[in-house]
């Protein structure tokens, strides 16, 4: 998955619901995020983590530039600060998170990884009201960061939060993945102002790609040149399909729906995870977990804003 915008829409605001057409959007969105864990756990059982996801981000990179082309859009004024920007963003946005993410996934369940990735907006909040001067930390953005944190204490264990065994340490990789994201969220709004969003995903995967490249040659060494047919269709999948295709909805919903609207997929995604990887890995989740995500959900809601507006309307 990549990250989400984060909510600043005040709890008295009124948002619009989603149109029929954005609901079909979104679910089709969460599904293909849903699915990409999936997807990195069947790639995994072709190529290691630096690999796999130096292979996704190319993918998606050649796949966004060449519908860019396709399309024959008028492409921007290249300048250096312009490139730089994009390499950070690929750093933040793509190469650290995604890498963070698959080696969790080496350690944890998909289903697991997709629900410590839901704190992605809780961070976003968070580091956006304490990293930017027109965003201020609402009583309920506070009440929903904290339900969110407290969603990841239970599903990690206060009893366990000292111990650094390995499946410790993937669910840690997960959350410094949403922290990556979050940065890259406060980042883009300010270094990326006034740019086509669609010409942003597609220079930042190209410089994640820049990145990632001679890294996994590096830590990997030279890349497996015959893995099994399901680890090929999976990172295909993974860099075609949840990357650059997930990328045009995503950009879709937002011009269609508003970016309050398109947080909704932070909570879409978690149960097609689970569920696919219940289906096809024989996955199962704890119910330590399963309450952990319901705290996630329920802070999401709670920085939305528009259950806690409909309660006091009832009220």
């Amino acid at each position: 998955m990549r990250t989400t915008p984060s909510m600043t829409t005040a709890p008295h605001a009124q948002v619009a619901a989603p149109s029929p057409r954005a609901w079909a959007l979104l679910l089709l969105l969460g599904t293909i995020w849903g699915g990409s864990f999936l997807f990195i756990a069947l790639a995994l059982r072709g190529w290691p983590p630096f690999t796999l996801v130096a292979f996704r981000v190319l993918l998606g990179a050649l796949s966004l530039w060449g519908f860019i082309l396709w399309r024959g859009l008028p492409l921007p004024r290249l300048s250096l600060r312009l490139l730089g920007t994009w390499a950070v963003m690929g750093l933040l946005n793509n190469a650290i998170p995604f890498s963070l993410i698959v080696w969790g996934q080496t350690q944890i369940e998909s289903g697991l990884a997709s629900i410590l990735n839901a704190m992605t907006a809780v961070f976003g909040v968070l580091l956006a009201a304490l990293l930017l001067s027109d965003e201020r930390m609402s009583g309920a953005k506070l009440v929903g960061t904290l339900l969110g944190l407290i969603g990841v204490a239970v599903i990690i264990g206060t009893q366990s939060l000292g111990q650094l065994d390995p499946r410790q340490l993937g669910q840690w990789a997960v959350l410094g993945a949403t922290l990556s994201y979050a940065l890259a969220t406060v980042w883009g709004r300010v270094a990326l102002k006034g740019q086509m969003p669609l010409f942003n995903a597609a220079g930042m995967l190209a410089g994640s790609a820049l990145i990632m490249i001679p890294l996994a040659l590096l830590v990997d060494g030279a890349p497996n040149i015959s893995p099994p047919l399901e680890a090929v269709l999976a990172l295909l999948a993974l860099g075609i399909g949840a990357t650059a295709l997930a990328y045009l909805l995503y950009f879709r919903i937002m011009a269609e729906a508003g970016a309050a609207n398109t947080m909704l997929v932070t909570l879409i995604v978690p149960p097609f995870a689970v569920l696919l990887g219940w289906l096809v890995l024989g996955e199962t989740l704890s119910l330590d977990d399963l309450a952990g995500f319901a705290l996630i959900a329920a802070g999401l809601l709670v920085i939305d804003g528009r259950v806690l507006g409909a309660l006091r309307a009832a009220i």
